[in-house]
């Protein structure tokens, strides 16, 4: 079964996996889109000291980064060793009075009405069925809270490397696109959405060195431009992107 997968992940990726989980994000190859990633995340959170529900929270770096904000964090995970990694990485932040750590299946979390926001960063992709989670954590929030997703769109499960790593590790790995997130948001009882492109997006545009846009009459330049402004008033539903839902 893949939650089995998602179980046995920590303990089948050995000590290169337990140390690469621990620090997170600056072990990763992204490291600065990861970061740029949880700095837009932050920017769409109530002020501190706001509650948050962090969903999937693997070793637990998302949740320390929102703890060091000063908000108080609740992360979750449905591995034991992953929390048990998580409180030992809390625990070098001196961040206990702040942040707290539960196993447990995002698909059943048993909080209700306790969370200003609840967020899955990289992690809903991995449910076997995400109208549930989606369902759990509205349940979790407060009237008024906010659901934030970062996850990929279609195409994910067929990409070499989720392909490799359901091979591997026997976890789940499923698109998530915007469109499939609003509509279980919806039939959960969001009343309201808002699509955001992804920080690599944004790096691919404007941030990479693409010299053929000093071209300015080039037909790649106009594409370009074409994109940009799809981004910004008729964003792609079947795209990765951080979408924010409101209870």
């Amino acid at each position: 079964m893949p939650k089995e997968g998602e179980l046995a992940y920590l303990a089948n990726t050995g000590d290169i996996g337990r140390q690469h989980s621990l620090e997170k994000p600056f072990s990763d190859p992204q490291c600065g889109l990861n970061l740029a990633s949880i700095g837009y995340v932050m920017s769409l959170l109530p002020p501190t000291p706001a509650r948050i529900l962090d969903l999937g929270c693997g070793g637990g770096w998302t949740s320390i980064f929102l703890a060091k904000h000063g908000y108080r964090v609740t992360g979750q995970d449905i591995a034991p060793d992953m929390i048990e990694l998580a409180r030992e990485n809390a625990a070098r932040h001196g961040l206990d009075d702040r942040l707290d750590f539960i196993c447990g299946d995002f698909e059943q979390i048993g909080d209700q009405g306790r969370f200003d926001a609840a967020i899955f960063f990289d992690s809903l992709h991995h449910a076997e069925d995400e109208a549930l989670a989606i369902r759990a954590a509205w349940a979790a929030l407060k009237p008024g809270g906010l659901l934030i997703t970062h996850e990929p769109g279609e195409g994910h499960a067929t990409h070499p490397d989720s392909i490799e790593a359901m091979r591997l590790y026997g976890v789940t790995e499923r698109d998530m696109p915007p469109h499939l997130i609003i509509a279980r948001g919806r039939e959960a009882g969001f009343t309201q959405y808002r699509v955001l492109p992804l920080p690599q997006y944004l790096h691919h545009l404007f941030y990479e060195d693409n010299r053929y846009l000093r071209q300015r009459l080039s037909q790649r330049y106009w594409r370009r431009v074409g994109r940009i402004l799809r981004l910004i008033f008729r964003p792609d539903l079947r795209r990765g992107a951080i979408v924010v839902l409101t209870k």
